[in-house]
């Protein structure tokens, strides 16, 4: 084996583990998957099936709503003929209901076929998925708007959660198209995105995912924006709404209402990246774009069940001698001294404090090594000085080897062993020769 296959096949292996709890975080939740007519036609269309299969093969329970905004426009212009729309909604008259009727089954019957192939020699070899599509929503007219009748463009009246979670259960992917109907028999042509998104907290899904044509929400200076919260999303939508194009609109509102009536977690994924479902769902800070209800990154007190990730992030930085050796036993007894930072279930920063009457000890700050770069360690220190003087404390010190630079920079200055409390000083390393650095608290 070459250096180079040996390289990939490392980090294939380092990938693999690291995904395990996201693997087994997924399994049994239920997914809703946003998918625009757009990407039923992109050459990236196959893999994001091949994505879903494996979800499927992992237990993930998975309701996936097409759009065919792009299909209907076709099939109108092959008949010579157009929609009206009013505040981007496309007026459905008995004339064209027909051309969205067809267009609407073309795109359903293309997704349904491809969910349905187990080819050899492909990734959907033996996945033999059952889809199953059916009345599970309930239209009704949106009516007239602005004097405007929108005639059969209809929203979502009711979700029959009761057989979709059936459906669900039996192991199958749900198939759901832009259309649906009314208790009286008649047909409406309807948002995707509103279907999605009632779909979504009807049935309490654990994550909504919509597919969009970049990588994610953009901000003004053009970076992909990695997480927004709620309020954060409101925000974006009010300031940047009229910069960004209506796909992209519709899918943040989207990921923004499902958040607000229920769901957990939103995510946009872009649909022209191979990969880019599972990267978003199998690693850490994925490639997208995450809306979240609640705190998606977190500073708390430590519990005992933070003693593992606690150890995994400080052993490197024992080893290299920046940090004094804690043993699990020791850090057990002494858990009670450290706040976390955690982010989806993995720590990526702690600290500790050690109180000496009216003065404390800063202890073990760490911080995971792709962590370092996101003010994550001053969040933490703040946090830290936040519970020093709750307890009264009108002094925080600490004793460091190499990170002199940024405690400086942090407001501590340089102090002398006399500073210290009696106890600590009869503790004090001379072989270590640590600096010491003390902070007034105002």
């Amino acid at each position: 084996m070459s250096n180079t296959q040996a390289s990939t096949t490392q980090e294939y292996v380092k990938w693999f583990r690291h995904s395990t709890p996201y693997i087994n975080r997924h399994s049994d939740k239920t997914f809703v998957l946003m998918l625009p007519g757009e990407a039923i036609t992109h050459a990236n269309f196959h893999n994001i099936v091949h994505d879903i299969a494996l979800l499927c093969s992992l237990d993930v329970r998975l309701v996936l709503v097409h759009g065919a905004r792009p299909q209907i426009d076709e099939r109108l212009q092959v008949a010579d003929t157009f929609s009206h729309f009013h505040k981007n909604l496309r007026i459905t008259d008995s004339e064209t209901l027909s051309f969205v009727i067809q267009a609407i089954g073309e795109a359903r019957t293309i997704v349904e076929a491809a969910l349905s192939t187990s080819l050899p020699n492909s990734p959907m070899q033996d996945a033999d998925m059952q889809v199953i599509s059916g009345n599970f929503v309930v239209a009704m007219p949106y009516g007239v708007i602005d004097g405007i009748d929108l005639q059969h463009t209809g929203k979502v009246r009711k979700v029959q959660t009761k057989s979709l979670n059936a459906a669900l259960d039996s192991g199958a992917v749900v198939l759901l198209s832009p259309i649906a109907y009314s208790p009286t028999g008649e047909i409406f042509n309807l948002s995707f995105s509103d279907v999605a998104t009632h779909v979504a907290s009807a049935i309490k899904a654990d994550k909504l995912l919509a597919f969009v044509e970049g990588t994610g929400a953009i901000d003004a200076d053009g970076n992909l924006i990695r997480q927004l919260s709620l309020q954060e999303c409101k925000e974006y939508l009010t300031e940047e709404g009229s910069n960004i194009s209506f796909d992209m609109q519709q899918a943040v509102s989207a990921c923004y209402l499902s958040c607000l009536q229920g769901v957990q977690r939103a995510q946009l994924i872009s649909y022209s990246t191979d990969g880019a479902l599972l990267t978003e769902l199998f690693t850490r800070d994925g490639v997208g774009t995450m809306i979240y209800s609640g705190q998606y990154e977190q500073l708390r007190q430590a519990s005992i069940g933070d003693v593992a990730g606690i150890l995994g992030l400080i052993r490197p930085l024992e080893e290299q001698g920046i940090l004094v050796r804690r043993s699990r036993e020791i850090l057990e007894t002494e858990i009670n001294k450290f706040h976390v930072m955690d982010k989806d279930g993995t720590i990526v920063a702690c600290a500790a404090l050690y109180p000496y009457g009216d003065m404390a000890e800063l202890s073990c700050v760490a911080t995971h090594p792709d962590y370092r770069n996101g003010g994550r360690a001053a969040a933490l220190l703040q946090q830290m000085e936040t519970q020093a003087r709750k307890q009264k404390i009108k002094q925080l010190f600490l004793l460091t080897t190499q990170t002199a630079h940024w405690f400086i920079e942090q407001g501590f200055v340089q102090g002398k062993l006399e500073d210290l409390p009696i106890a600590k000083q009869e503790l004090y390393n001379y072989q270590r020769n640590s600096k010491i650095f003390i902070k007034t608290l105002d």
